[in-house]
């Protein structure tokens, strides 16, 4: 089988509506060394893969290239985020974006965007979940303030009006609290 072009590649993961084809130019990239993300981000918007097919792709991509594997995962979180199918795909977001802060624990973004994805009317990302992600990445992050700004805010909006007044204080004392530190759940 003789290699395909980069050209190739990205026709068929943005335009390529046949699974098997998608699957044959996907595996054919791995075997070429397709070491960038940017081919693969036409994969992942392709329309008409399934949300188990995306995860699919994204997984053995960061599985077999892990370099990628934090790009990958904020990509899928993205994906995830602003596509809707008939299961909530938000808490697949949180899911991929929990996968991103495992490998950089010290990188804000996965906590922020996972906290620009809450939609309050429908609870999802359950709310108390985006909080324990919060709270565990204040012990990592190196400069925590505006992770406890966003934690001030999830308690307003679970109305723990102490908590929240809490967070602000550490965020407004713009120092890393000690390891562990974080208010007592109840």
């Amino acid at each position: 089988m003789s290699p395909y072009s980069l050209d190739d590649i990205r026709h068929t993961f943005s335009t390529s509506t046949d699974f098997n084809e998608i699957f044959d130019v996907f595996q054919a990239a791995l075997r070429q060394g397709v070491n960038d993300v940017e081919p693969y981000r036409l994969l992942f918007w392709n329309q008409s893969l399934t949300p188990d097919e995306i995860r699919l792709f994204g997984e053995k991509l960061a599985a077999e290239f892990e370099n990628l594997a934090y790009d990958v995962y904020l990509w899928l979180a993205s994906v995830f985020e602003v596509t809707s199918s008939s299961d909530d795909n938000y808490e697949l977001a949180l899911y991929y974006y929990m996968k991103a802060s495992a490998i950089r624990p010290g990188e804000v973004d996965p906590y922020l965007d996972a906290c620009d994805c809450y939609d309050p009317d429908l609870n999802i990302p359950p709310l108390m979940a985006l909080v324990d992600f919060l709270r565990r990445g204040v012990d990592t992050v190196p400069h925590p303030e505006v992770l406890y700004r966003r934690l001030a805010q999830l308690y307003d909006l679970a109305g723990d009006a102490d908590r929240s007044e809490w967070c602000r204080r550490k965020a407004d004392d713009q120092a890393d609290p000690p390891a562990g530190e974080v208010p007592p759940v109840a």
